[in-house]
């Protein structure tokens, strides 16, 4: 279920490789710059090859951002000036401009909103560990999700720039402080054209019906396909500030403040406890007529996959549930979380027994014969992590966990996360998120959401879940063979003559073929139903599918 303080940003994994945030498991981002948002001139810190979810970005980025905005942690042993000026000083809402709005726009079919491919300069400073090598050596050994030959087709297609000139040869020795920025096409999973219904709206506040399957902002591969641009695009509101955050697959009462006066007073009551939530779902079975209290303590099991499990080791939380109906195969629950931990009621409902009907990561039969009922589960951490992937991999909705076919590549270990790193304690509106920081504010997945609250979010390599060559399709592959064959005018004439173009000849994605989700796939019966604090309670209507007429497929 999915709440976290929100952070409303977008980071974008610097050269087109995906880092992730997500899973959601947020914090306050108050004052922090919105990465992939940055205004012209005014090149964003986007971490590259770091695997974060919501906890943006590495080390590095991590302790830019405790500086403050505008200011940047110098290196050791740095001193001569940065090549390009630090960003800008941001205002602290979720402030995206109307040239950000424009960079594509919606069209809806099949009872999908979809997004058109566009271009989208994702940027990172150089990496301490790079100074000295070349781009060819960095692109090689941690740029592996697109192969070499792809890169050199984007030097003569005129994309990858360093310090804002185009890069002419990729045996270029890289010094501190430069600064690189790489052109992609960038395509984004489609979701339900269901609309964004407001709920409320005042001179402080605006609250929206969030439908399942929209993140609330930009992370992974979602941008436009978000909560915080629809708003702007469709419907004016912008620079808001998110009060808490919903897992992309769960939906309900989502509130923004319009000015950050109002986000920190909500965020007081958040700290000292005094807002309380309710969710309803419908779980498998007959979940006992009498209240239940589980209080199992929580442990994130991978950052950037995005899986909790119970664990004595984890966190302490507390979720209340109430059976508000039975229909002989399965059950409504009023769901009250009392402390705000990662996927917290998802995973005590597994726990319990009862797992959300159409969970894709709680209900799989990657967890076992049981389910994960009880916390039995007779394999390694590792061995259920690549079950997952491998299951979603198979389903081509790998989106689901939050990761794209590029994440995909050996040597998985590092995506798990020790004890210590569990999630931070939060007495703040919801990390119960489906997605460990995932469809937050990811650092890196071309944005996906880092969330992951945790020193373990900024590894260095993403491509740590199954081997390249389980590429979907082989897109990668195919693409590779054509690349030395595509013909390119010189220099900036060639970026400017494919800006306003829907297909790319060097986008692997743009070879591939998928076949879109249908409209109910993308719902799971999750909802947010109330929010109350001190002056203010928020209600959405109750979902079709916990109506007691409601009939299974």
């Amino acid at each position: 279920m999915a709440e976290t303080l929100s952070t409303g940003a977008e980071s974008a994994d610097g050269l087109n490789v995906t880092a992730q945030q997500n899973g959601d498991a947020g914090g306050d981002v108050r004052g922090k710059r919105l990465p992939g948002s940055s205004e012209p001139g005014s090149p964003g810190i986007e971490s590259v090859p770091e695997t974060g979810k919501q906890a943006p970005g590495g080390e590095e980025q991590a302790s830019a951002a405790t500086l403050g905005p505008g200011k940047r942690k110098k290196r050791r042993g740095t001193t001569r000036d940065r090549v390009v000026p630090p960003p800008k000083k941001r205002r602290t809402g979720v402030s995206f401009s109307d040239e950000h709005f424009a960079e594509t726009s919606y069209y809806f079919e099949g009872g999908l909103r979809k997004v058109r491919p566009y271009y989208f300069d994702f940027r990172t400073y150089c990496k301490g560990r790079w100074v000295g090598h070349t781009l060819l050596h960095v692109f090689s050994t941690e740029f592996r999700a697109q192969p070499l030959a792809y890169y050199e087709a984007a030097v003569r297609a005129g994309r990858l720039h360093l310090n804002e000139e185009p890069v002419q040869d990729l045996s270029i020795v890289l010094k501190d402080n430069d600064f690189l920025r790489n052109t992609v096409h960038r395509h984004e999973p489609p979701v339900t054209a269901e609309p964004i219904r407001l709920l409320a709206e005042n001179e402080d506040m605006v609250v929206v019906d969030k439908p399942s399957s929209i993140p609330v902002h930009p992370c992974g591969r979602f941008r436009h396909n978000t909560v915080i641009f629809i708003l702007g695009k469709e419907h004016k509101l912008k620079e808001l500030h998110p009060l808490h955050r919903l897992d992309r697959l769960t939906s309900g009462v989502l509130m923004f403040a319009k000015t950050a006066a109002v986000s920190e007073r909500i965020h007081e009551q958040v700290r000292d406890r005094q807002l309380e939530k309710e969710y309803v779902c419908r779980v498998e079975g007959e979940f006992p007529t009498e209240e239940v209290t589980c209080k199992e303590p929580i442990l994130v099991v991978s950052y950037k996959v995005g899986v909790c499990r119970v664990d004595p080791r984890g966190k302490p939380c507390e979720t209340v549930f109430q059976r508000l109906s039975y229909n002989g195969h399965s059950s409504v629950v009023r769901c009250r979380p009392l402390t705000g931990r990662t996927h917290q009621i998802r995973v005590h409902l597994q726990f319990l027994g009862h797992p959300i009907l159409n969970d894709p990561i709680y209900n799989s039969v990657a967890w076992g014969p049981s389910r994960g009922r009880g916390g039995h589960i007779p394999k390694t951490d590792e061995e259920l992590l690549r079950d997952l992937v491998a299951e979603h991999q198979a389903k081509q909705s790998l989106d689901v966990l939050d990761l794209c076919e590029s994440d995909l590549s050996p040597g998985f270990t590092d995506s798990t996360a020790p004890s210590s790193e569990v999630g931070k304690d939060s007495p703040e509106v919801g990390k119960d998120s489906p997605e460990v920081g995932k469809d937050s504010l990811e650092v890196g997945k071309d944005s996906p959401e880092v969330g992951k609250d945790s020193p373990e979010v900024g590894k260095d390599s993403l491509e740590e879940f199954v081997p390249a060559t389980q590429k979907i399709d082989g897109g990668v592959e195919a693409a590779s063979q054509n690349l030395d064959t595509v013909a390119f005018a010189p220099g900036k004439a060639a970026e400017t003559d494919i800006k306003n173009e829907e297909t790319d000849p060097l986008c692997a994605e743009c070879r591939l073929v998928r076949q879109d989700p249908l409209p109910r796939d993308l719902v799971m019966f999750l909802h947010a139903l109330c929010y109350k604090g001190p002056g203010f309670e928020y209600f959405s209507p109750m979902p079709a599918w916990a109506q007691d007429d409601w009939k299974e497929d």
